[in-house]
């Protein structure tokens, strides 16, 4: 459909929702959806919103370029209090997640700060020290960014990332195929109670070492979520899922809801066909070991039999 008919048909839809409408009426995914389904997407734009990083092409031959922006909001996703070394690498570290979930290798960074006048100076040198941590660890150069003022109470840090990924590297969310089996890294549930959301390890290398040995047919990091996330990729590849609840590999100390609901996992979920599901399971074994655990959860369905529900929802739940 073109730009155009899809931009009336956004202000028809508004027009329907009455000017009283506000965001945690229609939530995160259909105000993205809103505000881009218009967007003019150029020649070099491969993939734009809805993936977990856009995808453009590159000026070197069998490449891609990617390019992602992330922030973190104090009381969503950090508290005030909490070891601003930590704040900062969770900062970086989850675009370095979104790049992983591309396939992709991260290459620069700009950061911009925006806090209230009256924040220690050690608050915010800690946060760097954090960013630049992570950064060395992962090979990114933070080349620049932004700082600025507020009265607002809350703290933001937000990081805009490059990347690169060989073309035939590159997984997106909406390759999955009806009878794929459904993975998942890791284990999942209780991140924001632990404290693991602070210090979590993004799957660049394990995702780099999926990507170059194994087909993936759709890939994406869980942020959100089982609950909102397996739903988000399934969707884009036009596909069902069934879980076996039994599969899920949880924390110590977390059930099956805090897996579906909590967030902050920044685990690998992804599907491959089935007939490469055990030779992957053992590659994966002498590869990592349990370090992280590779689990199947589930397969790719026509429909969904059992649809899950939950899961952490920007503007309809309340402050972590």
């Amino acid at each position: 459909m073109p730009s155009f008919q899809i931009a009336v048909l956004r202000v028809i839809e508004a027009m329907s929702l009455g000017e009283s409408t506000r965001l945690h009426d229609i939530g995160e995914d259909e105000l993205i959806a809103r505000l881009t389904g218009g967007l003019r997407m150029g020649e070099q734009v491969i993939c734009g919103p809805g993936d977990d990083c856009a995808v453009l092409t590159s000026g070197k031959p069998g490449w891609l370029d990617l390019l992602k922006t992330d922030v973190i909001v104090e009381d969503v996703h950090f508290r005030s209090g909490e070891n601003p070394e930590a704040v900062g690498w969770k900062a970086m570290a989850r675009p370095l997640s979104d790049i992983a979930a591309m396939g992709g290798i991260p290459t620069a960074a700009v950061v911009t700060i925006v806090t209230a006048e009256n924040l220690e100076l050690a608050v915010v040198e800690g946060w760097y020290r954090g960013l630049q941590r992570a950064a060395e660890a992962f090979g990114v150069s933070v080349v620049g960014g932004e700082t600025s003022s507020s009265s607002a109470v809350s703290a933001v840090i937000s990081v805009a990332m490059t990347g690169r990924v060989e073309k035939e590297c590159c997984v997106y969310r909406s390759g999955a195929k009806v009878g794929d089996a459904i993975l998942v890294t890791g284990k999942l549930g209780g991140s924001l109670q632990s404290g693991r959301h602070l210090n979590f390890t993004p799957r660049l290398a394990e995702a780099r070492w999926l990507t170059k040995h194994f087909k993936l047919n759709s890939l994406m990091d869980l942020s959100d979520g089982l609950a909102k996330d397996l739903p988000r990729m399934m969707k884009m590849s036009g596909t069902g899922y069934r879980i076996d609840n039994s599969a899920v590999p949880c924390h110590t100390g977390s059930d099956l809801e805090a897996v579906l609901n909590d967030g902050e996992d920044y685990e690998l979920l992804f599907s491959i066909k089935q007939d490469a599901t055990a030779e992957l399971l053992s590659a994966w074994q002498k590869q990592f070991g349990d370090d992280p655990k590779l689990s199947v959860i589930g397969e790719v369905s026509e429909t969904t039999d059992a649809p899950l529900s939950g899961g952490w929802e920007h503007f309809s739940n309340s402050p972590r």
